[in-house]
């Protein structure tokens, strides 16, 4: 389509505008610490550093650097044991978990039952999967300074799943001083247990975050897989580096001041594939879920009509054209919970998988009532898998008869602006769009989006769905795969009546780094950068 072509023609041309200063920039790389130190660019630049304030996978990222988790799962999707074994009562109500030994915090002080049972509390708070978990579960205590004791209601199926998910928002643990931060604040320091220790005094919001080697970790001695396993460190530093402008990470790759870059633009992947001394290679399998989230707060789209018509003007095949291009690494898919998933659907889907809504979006937003109040947009213009979205959108909103006012930002501050219950008008928004994991996207108990908790938990957008709480529920005690299957079914029907959230497909996301680099892990929360060794 014409405006995706221009769209693209626009980005081009920036492109090679910027392109001019890649060699400078590249040469003003800091100077790098002694021993073996990898340079990384990551998929956007690190602000918030609670790994349990927000659901940004840069933080998720930062995360897995300095904290740990009881539990892991592996490649075959089953949940292992991390920082601690457990074992499950014949009647199902009570699992005990047991700390491993040689867990210390960075501060030096051991690793308690108290510091995990107040980290998992948090998370119960914060996280939607945790919630749900947390809704079955009559108390948690420490019975000794190894010991956590969980006592249900009710039998619960996804306790262990829960506690092991690998994607935001992680349970992290963490020591209990900072675990009992005061709801709606982030914790004060960064002391984990994890196989990195952050180095604060060299922490750069929005520019340079740095790790060092954590000598005391003892890692598993299970082989890594996923989030499990052995989190064996081979280099003495990694360093985030932020560089704004694409082209400039790529010539910085190519040229060796950089190691690693998540998320190279795809138009510049057959370049990186060629260079011999490059490898290209896509780290989640899984791949990301891109999708649109409207605010239920405020005019217009409390109007659920209003959110219908907005939803039957967008077409997956226009944003993925645009944000991936090659179809080699997108799929058109309708599945709320993933395609070639157990609960897999495409109901409802219709429209976004054929791109035929537009008369029908036309016709329901004259009838809804919409007084043409601007939607305000937010569009990030610094993460290479979040530029095209807001732009396409927009173009399709406008064909639509919505009136648009997008608001060019960085990612970080839509991350910090999407979390604001004001206004439109005085700094709140109408509309974002994110990217989920598959791991995170694949069933209703893990989709934060498909939440209907509104303000009382709700993921931001807050929809306040008494119904879709109810499926939920009946979800989680469906007594069969089968049912399951066809509550998914439901519940992904009431996503797109409601317009809960609106899933534009399916698209896998290559990284790059220098050969120098071995042990690359793959998984659904990556990159990791424990297991990588460099050589000089």
């Amino acid at each position: 389509m014409l405006h995706i072509a221009r769209w693209r023609a626009q980005a081009f041309a920036s492109t090679l505008a910027l392109a001019v200063f890649a060699v400078s920039a590249a040469l003003t790389l800091p100077a790098f610490a002694a021993g073996k130190t990898i340079v990384a660019v990551m998929h956007s630049d690190l602000r918030t550093i609670d790994p349990g304030f927000t659901t940004a996978y840069i933080t998720r990222d930062h995360g897995y650097m300095v904290y740990d988790t009881l539990l892991a799962e592996d490649a075959n999707f089953k949940i292992q044991p991390q920082m601690a074994d457990w074992k499950v009562s014949d009647d199902k109500l009570t699992y005990t978990f047991t700390l491993r030994d040689g867990l210390k915090w960075h501060d030096g002080t051991p690793v308690t039952a108290e510091d995990c049972v107040a980290s998992l509390k948090r998370w119960g708070k914060n996280d939607g999967m945790g919630q749900k978990l947390m809704d079955f579960v009559a108390g948690i205590e420490a019975t000794d300074a190894r010991t956590i004791v969980l006592k249900l209601k009710e039998p619960y199926g996804l306790v262990l799943e829960s506690i092991g998910k690998p994607s935001s928002l992680v349970p992290f643990m963490m020591p209990k001083r900072l675990a009992e931060t005061p709801p709606g604040k982030q914790i004060p320091e960064q002391i984990g247990s994890g196989p990195f220790k952050f180095v604060a005094a060299e922490f750069q919001p929005g520019v340079k975050a740095v790790y060092e080697k954590n000598t005391d970790y003892v890692p598993r001695k299970e082989p890594p897989s996923w989030t499990s396993g052995a989190k064996v460190v081979k280099v003495d530093r990694v360093e985030w580096i932020t560089m704004p402008d694409a082209q400039t990470a790529v010539n910085a790759l190519q040229s060796g001041d950089i190691d690693f870059m998540e998320n190279p633009a795809f138009d510049i992947l057959p370049v990186l594939s060629a260079n011999p001394d490059l490898k290209v290679d896509t780290l989640s399998k899984l791949g990301f879920q891109t999708l649109g989230r409207m605010n239920f707060l405020f005019p217009p789209f409390d109007n659920v009509k209003v959110r219908r018509a907005a939803f039957l003007a967008m077409n997956q095949k226009d944003v993925l054209d645009a944000l991936v291009g090659n179809p080699e690494y997108y799929r058109i898919c309708g599945a709320v919970f993933i395609c070639d998933t157990p609960l897999a659907s495409d109901v409802g889907s219709e429209t976004l998988v054929k791109g035929d809504g537009m008369a029908e979006a036309k016709k329901l937003l004259a009838e809804s009532g919409y007084d043409g109040t601007p939607v305000v947009l937010l569009a990030p213009g610094d993460v290479v898998t979040l530029k095209a979205q807001p732009i396409v959108a927009a173009q399709l909103l406008r064909e639509a008869g919505f009136k648009v006012d997008v608001q060019a930002t960085d990612w970080q501050t839509v991350v910090s602006r999407r979390a604001s219950q004001k206004p439109p008008n005085e700094g709140g928004w109408n509309m974002f769009f994110t990217n989920a994991t598959g791991a995170d996207a694949v069933n209703p108990v893990s989709n934060s989006f498909v939440s209907g908790k509104g303000k009382n938990g709700g993921w931001f957008g807050w929809p306040d769905d008494p119904r879709m709480e109810a499926l939920r529920n009946a979800f989680v005690h469906a007594p069969s795969p089968q049912e399951q299957k066809k509550i998914a079914a439901d519940i992904q029907s009431e996503v797109y009546d409601q317009v809960l959230y609106v899933p534009l497909g399916q698209y896998l996301a290559p990284s790059a780094w220098r050969k120098s680099l071995t042990g690359v892990l793959g998984g659904p929360a990556t990159p990791v950068f424990w297991n990588i060794d460099k050589s000089e």
